[in-house]
C-alpha cells in the first residue's frame, strides 16, 4: 500500500468507513512544534506536578539534562493530528491500546504522525457503521519514533440515499 494524504490541502475530506483500505498509510499534516509553554500549561492543567516537565534546573540534573515533554501531551498531539484524516467522521473512539513511549520528546521538538489501517470490521448490530482499527506512529524532526498507539474507531458508513 502507498502513502495517502487524506487532508487534500484546502478544506476537509470527511471520510466514511468504506473509504479506508486495510494496509494504507495516511500521512497527517501539519506537524506540531511543542513549546515549553505548551508543556507547562498541559502539565498544570492535568495536575501533573512532576518538575521534570517545567523546572529546568531540576531537569538539568536528570539523565536527560533538560526538561521532557509530558508523555500524555505527546499522545494527545499524535491523536489530534490524526483526527482530520482518521476520525473526523467518527461516531466514537472505542478503545486506545498499546500506547508506547519509545523515546523522549523535548521542548522545541516538532512532532509528525502517520496512521496505518490495520483492520476494518462491520458492526454486528448496526449496518450503518463499522470499526476501523489503526496504528498511529509519531516521530520528531530527527526522525526518531517517539510514540506508537493503536485505537479502534466506530465510523459512520456513507449514507444511503
Amino acid at each position: 500500500m502507498g502513502v495517502f494524504a487524506r487532508h487534500g490541502g484546502i478544506g476537509l475530506v470527511c471520510a466514511f468507513f468504506e473509504d479506508y483500505v486495510v494496509g494504507e498509510i495516511i500521512q497527517h499534516w501539519p506537524g506540531r512544534t511543542i513549546r515549553d509553554a505548551d508543556d507547562t500549561w498541559f502539565s498544570l492543567l492535568t495536575m501533573n506536578t512532576n518538575p521534570l516537565h517545567f523546572d529546568e534546573h531540576y531537569a538539568s540534573r536528570t539523565q536527560h539534562g533538560r526538561c521532557l515533554v509530558n508523555g500524555v501531551l505527546v499522545f494527545a498531539v499524535a491523536v489530534g493530528m490524526s483526527v482530520t484524516d482518521v476520525s473526523l467522521n467518527a461516531i466514537a473512539n472505542l478503545e486506545y491500546e498499546s500506547v508506547k513511549h519509545l523515546a523522549p520528546s523535548f521542548h522545541g521538538d516538532t512532532l509528525y504522525a502517520e496512521s496505518t489501517v490495520l483492520e476494518k470490521s462491520e458492526s454486528r448490530s448496526k449496518p450503518d457503521r463499522g470499526i476501523l482499527y489503526v496504528e498511529t506512529r509519531c516521530w520528531n524532526q530527527r526522525e526518531e519514533t517517539v510514540l506508537t498507539l493503536r485505537r479502534k474507531v466506530l465510523m459512520a458508513k456513507r449514507p444511503v440515499c
